[in-house]
């Protein structure tokens, strides 16, 4: 049953993380809050911008939403809890479907048949690992 009490912001704080060794690139999405999510991720490649999605992310657990080296400095991410309530407030719009997914192009996603959907802009200062931490706010 949902209730009025999962009525709650999400903060989200970033880190970069060195290891010892060679680095292996990868963005990824931690989920601090008490809800299921999906995630949706926007990037620029080559000579368009691309938003891929769905990844499921589980309470007190992470998903590698993007596996090779960052073409871009800045990623935009997408989220929203497994009810459809959008827990980022995003300010960037973009292109998202319903079921699994990768778009090319970011507007009119209507005409084309998708939903526009708005994303955070994610600062990666051009680093080799990123993690996005998804954490509630007080109300």
């Amino acid at each position: 049953m949902v209730t009025g009490a999962r009525a709650f912001g999400v903060a989200f704080v970033a880190i970069w993380s060195l290891v010892a060794g060679p680095l292996r690139a990868e963005f990824a999405v931690c989920n601090q809050t008490f809800d299921v999510i999906n995630v949706a991720v926007g990037q620029s490649e080559e000579d368009t911008f691309v938003t891929r999605g769905w990844w499921t992310v589980g309470p007190n657990q992470c998903a590698n939403v993007i596996r090779d080296p960052l073409p871009a400095r800045y990623v935009y991410i997408f989220a929203k809890d497994v009810f459809g309530k959008e827990i980022l407030n995003g300010t960037d719009e973009m292109c998202i479907s319903t079921r699994k997914f990768t778009i090319r192009g970011e507007t009119d996603c209507l005409l084309r048949g998708y939903l526009p959907a708005r994303f955070i802009e994610v600062d990666t200062q051009r680093t080799e690992r990123w993690t996005l931490f998804l954490a509630p706010t007080p109300s």
